[in-house]
């Protein structure tokens, strides 16, 4: 019996000996294995995946290829060659609707300020993709869930802007649950004027291109989302208007499997084309020089 019965209760798994080296991952107190967040569990295959491999694959499971969320300034350092440059920043929502529900907006805004270092949920960058001078405005889904206000309005709008004053190609990557209610109508109007300022872009014959990330809802998915010239999505992710729990309450009827992932949407026609995140830089990079090749050349300058 004394194979099922562990007789001695002081056993730490053969580690007493190294629980007094300092350079030990055991902690003398209690000794603890000291590897609380080296590991990272996949939200698709359910299997633990060692942080550093995690980042070392572009936030991309090794095992699952199941896509990560990531956060604005990753998005861009993996776009971007290194040596690019932070621009329109600064802005801050002054909560026009002096907005409260379970808490003040203002403090909700401050607290997300605090988490993420950023004033709100977007970041403007021009810089270099291979050969293409660029501008790149990326959305940061954890800044009150990538939620569009008037400031992230501002932001894309002025990115645009320069994209078409400087002849520079542009790269959207969306990531949001949609327009920001806090903000009310100031959200909703942001919708009009990116897709005014877009329209111009086209005009200009400067090429657009739009990521979309997990997940992208709302009224950036009604808006600027879906005008790029080339429209890519991540593998797995959601895009819609509303979400599928929303649409089958409404219809009360089941929806089909895989019902608005990237993948189901590429099959409708929705999107061109679903890009793994290792492939996407290099994939963009090919997209632009058929862009620039296929918009008229006396616009492009």
């Amino acid at each position: 019996m004394s194979w099922f019965k562990r007789e001695n209760e002081k056993y730490e798994s053969g580690l007493d000996s190294a629980s007094d080296d300092p350079g030990s991952p055991v902690s003398s107190e209690g000794k603890r294995v000291l590897t609380e967040g080296l590991w990272v569990k996949c939200l698709g295959c359910r299997q633990p995946i060692w942080k550093a491999d995690l980042e070392a694959n572009l936030s991309v499971c090794p095992k699952c290829r199941h896509h990560f969320r990531i956060g604005a300034r990753l998005r861009i350092d993996q776009l971007l060659d290194p040596g690019y440059e932070l621009v329109d920043r600064g802005m801050r929502s002054t909560d026009p609707l002096n907005f409260t529900d379970v808490k003040p907006y203002k403090k909700r805004l401050l607290a997300a300020q605090q988490a993420t270092g950023l004033d709100d949920a977007i970041l403007n960058a021009v810089g270099q993709l291979g050969p293409h001078s660029v501008v790149v405005s990326a959305m940061e889904g954890a800044f009150a869930g990538g939620s569009m206000g008037a400031v992230v309005g501002e932001t894309i709008a002025r990115a645009v802007d320069r994209a078409r004053l400087g002849r520079k190609p542009l790269i959207v990557v969306a990531t949001s649950g949609g327009a920001r209610m806090q903000e009310g109508l100031a959200s909703l109007m942001q919708m009009a004027k990116i897709s005014t300022a877009l329209a111009q872009l086209d005009d200009a014959g400067v090429p657009y291109i739009c990521v979309l990330a997990d997940p992208t809802y709302g009224g950036v998915t009604a808006s600027f989302a879906m005008l790029g010239d080339l429209n890519i999505a991540e593998p797995g992710a959601l895009i819609g208007f509303a979400g599928p729990r929303v649409i089958e309450q409404t219809i009360r009827q089941k929806l089909p499997e895989g019902f608005q992932r990237a993948e189901f949407l590429l099959e409708k026609g929705f999107l061109d084309a679903v890009v793994p995140r290792q492939t996407l830089k290099p994939y963009i990079i090919r997209a632009l020089d058929f862009l620039k090749i296929s918009k008229p050349h006396d616009r492009l300058g």
